[in-house]
């Protein structure tokens, strides 16, 4: 009897979510995989009449109006559900890309839309509350879990430029006779208000990166081929800086920090696009679009990871609700970059994406300074 009362009397060990945190990682990196080499393409292969960057275009714009009501989908399946639903866009997109016609990319590039604002307002809502149920079981700190665990999870997402590139770059490689492809011309015919500029500008820089830089500065210079090889420098700078990142975000502070040092790269990189780059050949010529990936993966690194952090510690309330937001702006603005770009010349997007990251960064910066002086005056009351 005194046995049983003993057994009963002994405390719980608490759960390790650790675990669900490595699966969720890997299942999105195993999905990805050949979707995002695919998406880094569809620029520069299916360039009859711009199928492939109208179909990302109408893909985003399917993305932004579904996230309108993802939140309320996400709830209503469970995230769970909403993550495996939310796969299925993803095979189809792939397999619709193999007969790329608009009968077959445009259709499945709406549904497509839908499926990613569930899958990712799903990964938000559900690595949120792993990461808040592991720090509460195991007495940590609950801003410190939160970075450690998207680090991971962005690291970990990020690692599929790296791997699904280097397929691809080997793939077209066997297929090309040896000769770069012609080279071509850069000329082509309250609070939540300054959150969303920070929103926008990372769905902006996501988008020049897989319709502008892939375009313009890689394959002039390495051909079709060597997409895949500059986004996988991306890929993995991207990879190493999430992890990183994750690392050493533990509160607002940090996060204001991290978030405008990875602006000011990118911003940095912006102006050097501007007014002193060209193309050139050689090993210089070769050298420099991977210098560029390797930037822009790390600023990318920093916005995925850290907007999702500050996001998980700002809207308990409304984890749903919130992300959704998140993909709103993102994919938003990456609609509006696909649909642009056939219309505006290289230089006119620079000028568009310096000032977009200035503004938000200014917007964010506000942001900050008045949740400062919320969270003091909180503290100064209690």
């Amino acid at each position: 009897m005194d046995e049983e009362l003993a057994l009963i009397a002994q405390p719980k060990t608490p759960l390790n979510h650790t675990r669900d945190v490595h699966f969720l990682s890997w299942a999105f990196l195993f999905i990805f995989l050949a979707y995002g080499a695919v998406q880094n393409l569809e620029s520069t292969i299916n360039t009859e009449k711009n199928l492939g960057t109208i179909s990302l275009g109408v893909l985003y714009t399917s993305f932004t109006v579904s996230t309108l009501f993802a939140s309320f989908v996400v709830r209503m399946l469970g995230s769970k559900n909403a993550l495996i639903l939310g796969t299925t866009g993803y095979w189809l997109f792939i397999a619709a890309n193999l007969f790329p016609t608009w009968y077959t990319m445009v259709p499945v590039s709406l549904y497509l839309g839908f499926s990613a604002s569930i899958i990712w307002v799903g990964q938000g809502t559900y690595l949120t509350s792993t990461a808040r149920s592991h720090a509460y079981d195991h007495n940590e700190h609950e801003g410190t879990i939160i970075g450690q665990f998207n680090g991971e999870f962005w690291g970990m997402f990020a690692s599929h430029q790296l791997v699904g590139n280097l397929l691809s770059l080997a793939l077209l490689n066997k297929g090309e006779d040896g000769s770069t492809s012609e080279k071509r011309s850069k000329e082509r015919g309250g609070t939540p208000r300054f959150f969303s500029h920070i929103l926008f500008c990372s769905g902006l820089q996501q988008a020049f990166v897989w319709a502008e830089y892939t375009k313009f500065i890689v394959e002039p210079v390495l051909g079709e081929a060597g997409v895949g090889g500059a986004m996988a420098v991306y890929g993995a700078f991207d990879a190493i800086c999430s992890l990183a990142a994750g690392r050493l975000t533990s509160g607002l502070n940090s996060i204001t920090l991290i978030v405008c040092g990875g602006a000011l790269t990118q911003a940095i990189v912006l102006l050097w696009l501007l007014l002193g780059y060209s193309t050139s050949t050689g090993l210089y010529g070769i050298v420099i679009p991977l210098i560029i990936a390797a930037i822009w993966g790390i600023g990318d690194g920093i916005f995925n990871t850290q907007l999702s952090a500050l996001i998980a510690l700002l809207f308990k309330h409304d984890m749903e609700g919130s992300f959704a937001q998140l993909k709103l702006w993102q994919s938003a603005s990456t609609a509006i970059v696909f649909f642009v770009s056939p219309y505006i010349t290289f230089e006119a997007m620079l000028e568009f994406m310096l000032v977009a990251v200035c503004i938000s960064v200014a917007g964010f910066l506000v942001l900050t300074l008045k949740l400062e002086r919320a969270f003091s005056t909180v503290t100064s009351d209690n």
